[in-house]
């Protein structure tokens, strides 16, 4: 089953040790922040439900690991997050699965 992801657009690249990462930055008004941090959570829920006890450093033998970060830039009207998450090869191809990526 696939979830469409509106705000969520990924870009994927892939390590020679062949771990993927898929990094994904939006940046709304902030109005439309409670939005785009949901779309995050259920990214992250179906990984921790899917992978669970996975999350940890891939170099020591980890499913999959995330980076969050949110900032309001130098202009209040606007509120940018990002996200980027890794994983295994198995890993990537669940989630492009899952969410639809390409």
């Amino acid at each position: 089953m696939t979830t469409e992801l509106r705000y969520l657009d990924f870009d994927y690249s892939e390590d020679t040790e062949g771990h993927g990462t898929f990094d994904a930055m939006a940046s709304t008004s902030p109005d439309r922040t409670p939005e785009v941090r949901a779309e995050v959570a259920r990214v992250l829920a179906w990984a921790e439900a899917t992978f669970p006890d996975g999350r940890g450093a891939l170099d020591e033998g980890a499913t999959w690991d995330c980076d969050l970060q949110e900032s309001s830039e130098d202009n209040p009207r606007y509120d940018t997050i990002t996200l980027s998450i890794s994983g295994t090869a198995d890993f990537c191809a669940a989630l492009r699965e899952r969410f639809g990526l390409d």
